[in-house]
């Protein structure tokens, strides 16, 4: 019976203590994470390893472990775009007319935009030469087009210079140049967008 005993309790010792590792693993990659995100944040575009290591508070080998190099770390970057993306395809549009779910769309990608702005600029940074940006890159727009799609009239969408007109106004790449490089609040983006999309409008 004591055999037993001590059977059972050397398992159960023996399982919290894979329980304590697996937890302090997952502790050590969210933090991991969270040091990246936060120091593109922060305008920090291409951090090293060494660097992330230092503000996540881990050793240089657990970077490693738990990614087994920088591009599959910007790999979460990309997932955490597509994750934002996917929520403004998601919400359903209320509005009667095209025109006010359009208008919808401007200030649901404003929103999102101001938030992605220092990972887009990090994916730029790396488009070039990361298979995984690049790739994800691509669904983004892809994502992002297909909402106008789903809002704009058939004769717009088939206005092929209106369209593609449109699509770029409203782009990410726009927002950027608008608030970075034009310095405008984003109230004062998001009026230049409406004014040139209402141009490329029946």
């Amino acid at each position: 019976m004591t055999t037993e005993t001590d059977a059972a309790a050397a398992l159960k010792a023996q399982g919290a203590r894979v329980d304590g590792r697996r937890l302090r693993s997952e502790d050590s990659r969210r933090r991991i994470i969270a040091a990246l995100l936060d120091l593109v944040q922060e305008g920090d575009y291409d951090p090293s390893a060494e660097t992330v290591a230092e503000r996540a508070g881990v050793g240089l080998r657990s970077v490693f472990r738990h990614f087994k190099d920088m591009e599959s770390l910007r790999g979460e970057i990309m997932q955490r775009i597509i994750a934002l993306v996917a929520e403004i395809r998601a919400k359903p549009f209320p509005g009667p007319t095209w025109r006010e779910n359009l208008d919808e769309v401007i200030k649901r990608r404003a929103e999102a935009f101001e938030i992605l702005t220092p990972f887009r600029l990090a994916g730029l940074a790396h488009r070039r030469r990361s298979p995984v940006v690049e790739a994800n890159n691509e669904l983004i727009n892809h994502a992002l087009r297909l909402v106008l799609v789903n809002v704009l009239p058939p004769e717009v969408v088939d206005d092929k210079p209106a369209f593609e007109a449109v699509d770029m106004v409203m782009s990410m790449d726009a927002w950027i140049r608008l608030r970075l490089d034009q310095k405008l609040t984003p109230d004062e983006a998001v009026a230049v967008i409406r004014r040139l999309v209402a141009t490329q409008l029946p």
